[in-house]
C-alpha cells in the first residue's frame, strides 16, 4: 500500500511530465502556427487593364501566391478599383493597402529629392539607357531608402510606363499650337510649372477623370504614354498625338514598409525578389511593345504628328530654368538632379 507521500510524488511526477512536455512542445506548435499564418497582400493601382505594367502586377501576385504556398494571399486591383492615385498613395503609406505604384515625382511635397527620379523636371532623362543607369544602380537603392524613411513605403523595384507624349483634340506640333491648350496634368506643382513655361494652360485633374474631362471640354488634351491612351480609350475623345518624349515616367513599386517588416524574413525577401524579377521583364516588354502600341493607335484613327529635333530643342530651352527652380527646394534635391544629369 502506497503511503500518502508516495502518492503525492507519483501525482507530481505525472503533472511534471504532462506540463513539461507541453512546455517543450510549445515553441514547435507556435512555429507551425506562424508558418500557417496568412499575410494578405493587397496590390492596388490606377494603371490601365491590359497594359504591360498591369500585366506585371498580376504576374507578381500569381507568383507570390504560388511560391509562398498560400502563406501570402496576393490580391490585385488595377484601374483605380480601390480609389484614385492620391487615395492609393495614402493607403500604401498607412497600410490600408500593401502595394501600389506611381512615379517618384508623386513625393514632391514630402521628399522633393525623390521627385527628381520620376522625370521631374521634364527632359531630365535622355533615353532608356540613361533611366537604367540611374534607377538600376546605387542611386535607385538610395531613393528607396529615402522613401522608406520619409514616407513609410519601400521601393522594392522599378517598372515604367515609359516616355510620355501629347494627345489633343487639335494637332499640337510646336509652341505656337500648344499656346493656351487646356492640358490635363497630375496634381503636382512641378507638372504645372513645366507646362506653364511652355505656354499651355495646365489643368490638374485626378487620373481617373481624364476621359470625362475630354468629353465635356474641361480639357483639350493630356499627356501620357501610348499604352494608357489605348487602355483608357482617351483616343476616342482626342485623335491627335505628337511623340514629344518630354517626360519619362518610371513607376516605383511601393510596398508598405511596416507590412514588409511584419513578414517572416524569407517571405519579405520573396516579395522583394519576385518584384525585381517581374519588373525587369516588364521594362523589357514595355520598350519592345511601345512601337506596336503607336501602330495600334493609328489603326483606331489617331493621327500622329511629327516632332522635329529642333522643336524639341526649343521646348528643352524653355523649360531649362525649372531645373534650378526645382533644385532650390533643398540642397539634397539640387544634388540629386545633378547626379541624374551627370549619368546622361
Amino acid at each position: 500500500m502506497k503511503t500518502e507521500s508516495a502518492i503525492h510524488t507519483a501525482v507530481g511526477r505525472r503533472f511534471f511530465l504532462k506540463t513539461g512536455a507541453a512546455a517543450l512542445a510549445a515553441p514547435a506548435l507556435l512555429g507551425r502556427a506562424r508558418a500557417q499564418e496568412v499575410y494578405v497582400f493587397k496590390i492596388a493601382h490606377s494603371e490601365a487593364i491590359g497594359s504591360p505594367l498591369t500585366n506585371a502586377f498580376q504576374r507578381w501576385a500569381d507568383i507570390l501566391n504560388e511560391r509562398s504556398e498560400g502563406r501570402i494571399e496576393a490580391q490585385h486591383f488595377p484601374a483605380s478599383q480601390l480609389g484614385g492615385l492620391s487615395q492609393l498613395l495614402e493607403g500604401s503609406r498607412i497600410g490600408t493597402i500593401q502595394a501600389t505604384t506611381a512615379g517618384p515625382d508623386s513625393e514632391e511635397a514630402i521628399a522633393p529629392e525623390i521627385a527628381a527620379f520620376g522625370g521631374a523636371p521634364g527632359f531630365i532623362y535622355k533615353d532608356e539607357a540613361h533611366v537604367d543607369r540611374v534607377l538600376q544602380g546605387p542611386l535607385g537603392e538610395e531613393v528607396s531608402m529615402i522613401a522608406r524613411e520619409k514616407t513609410g513605403v519601400e521601393f522594392v523595384a522599378y517598372g515604367e510606363s515609359g516616355f510620355r507624349h501629347v494627345l489633343a483634340k487639335e494637332p499640337v506640333t510646336d509652341l505656337a499650337t500648344l499656346e493656351g491648350v487646356k492640358l490635363r496634368v497630375p496634381e503636382l506643382r512641378v507638372w504645372v510649372d513645366f507646362w506653364s513655361m511652355l505656354g499651355a494652360n495646365p489643368t490638374p485633374l485626378p487620373y481617373s477623370e481624364q476621359y470625362s474631362a475630354l468629353s465635356t471640354g474641361v480639357i483639350d488634351g493630356l499627356e501620357s504614354d501610348y499604352f494608357s491612351v489605348l487602355g483608357f480609350k482617351w483616343h476616342e475623345q482626342a485623335a491627335h498625338i505628337t511623340p514629344t518624349y518630354h517626360w519619362f515616367l518610371p513607376k516605383a513599386v511601393r510596398v508598405n514598409a511596416a507590412w514588409l517588416d511584419s513578414l517572416p524574413p524569407e517571405l519579405a525577401e520573396m516579395v522583394r525578389g519576385v518584384a525585381v524579377e517581374v519588373f525587369a521583364e516588364q521594362r523589357t516588354e514595355n520598350r519592345a511593345k511601345a512601337g506596336q502600341a503607336l501602330e495600334d493607335l493609328k489603326a483606331v484613327g489617331v493621327t500622329v504628328h511629327p516632332f522635329p529635333a529642333e522643336e524639341r530643342a526649343r521646348w528643352e530651352e524653355k523649360t531649362e530654368p525649372l531645373f534650378a527652380e526645382f533644385g532650390s527646394k533643398s540642397p539634397k534635391t539640387a544634388e540629386m538632379i545633378a547626379k541624374i544629369r551627370a549619368l546622361g
